[in-house]
């Protein structure tokens, strides 16, 4: 018997039939588009194709995290039942949700004394978010308590790698996080920026890439420098992917050509709505176990 419910948000990027299958509740973000709201709930409401076409076709989404009244609303029935919570949320480092999902906290505490609620900072995000939340489901499926599974969850999470280019920028340039010229001197140049997410959960510029085909190869070349037993890994791999299906599976099959004893092989999952707002199309990302990241 389980000894706590498992939940995390839409953000860890997971399929709706994993979270299902894997019987972890997810707590959904919202994204305004159009001037429309809607819930990033793993692409329901809106096909995350039609999402991405209609950013392509100029609509500049905008994103909330969940707020305190969300948590609330999400836990309370999990706690009426009698079950303890392990919540794992999106990176404090990329949202403020953390320190809402504290707040929410404290006030069920007051209200369900006797049951655990435990928040956990994952300092990851999107599938990488998703390859913490697998462990943890792996952990409370062996039958530990709360405070144990949440102990290695800590334990473990500065051990997940995001690597991740984008080749197209103007997401970037729309969301303020590149000027004009750059997003423009980039498309020219055929620039792609590899990104990381470093051990305080921030989204980290590493390198500008010359093209896809080198932008491909060096996050490959990360993995084979950094997994876990190097070549010999033998953990789970995540990736996902924005509207770019086909890239993503270029480096899928890579990785798995030098590294044969992945876990079940490379999962590739869609960037979701709220990531993806701030991504845009083009995006591939790669989630793997390896040194701890500082």
């Amino acid at each position: 018997m389980r000894s706590f419910t498992l939940t995390c948000c839409s953000t860890a990027d997971m399929p709706k039939e994993y979270f299902e299958k894997r019987d972890i509740p997810y707590v959904c973000f919202h994204y305004t588009m159009d001037g429309k709201e809607y819930p990033d709930d793993l692409g329901q409401t809106m096909p995350i194709d039609e999402f991405y076409s209609r950013m392509k076709n100029g609509a500049c989404p905008t994103t909330s995290q969940v707020n305190v009244s969300g948590y609330i609303e999400a836990f309370t029935p999990i706690l009426e039942s009698g079950s303890d919570i392990v919540h794992l949320t999106l990176s404090s480092g990329i949202s403020g949700t953390y320190g809402s999902c504290i707040t929410a906290a404290e006030e069920l505490r007051a209200k369900y004394p006797e049951r655990k609620i435990i928040i956990i900072d994952s300092l990851a995000a999107s599938s990488g978010y998703g390859l913490l939340t697998d462990y943890a489901a792996d952990l409370r499926d062996s039958g530990i308590g709360a405070e144990e599974a949440a102990a290695l969850i800590e334990e473990k999470k500065l051990y997940v790698h995001h690597w991740f280019f984008s080749s197209d920028l103007t997401a970037y340039y729309r969301g303020g996080r590149i000027s004009k010229t750059s997003a423009v001197l980039g498309g020219l140049l055929n620039i792609c920026p590899l990104l990381n997410v470093n051990g305080e959960g921030k989204l980290t510029p590493v390198m500008k890439c010359r093209g896809k085909k080198k932008a491909m190869s060096e996050i490959v070349r990360r993995m084979e420098e950094l997994a876990e037993n190097g070549h010999e890994y033998s953990g789970k791999c995540f990736m996902c992917q924005s509207d770019c299906i086909d890239d993503a599976k270029k480096v899928a099959s890579a990785i798995e050509e030098k590294f044969p004893n992945i876990d079940g092989g490379v999962m590739i999952n869609n960037i979701g709505t709220v990531i993806g707002a701030h991504t845009g199309p083009g995006t591939v990302a790669l989630f793997f176990f390896g040194d701890k990241r500082e």
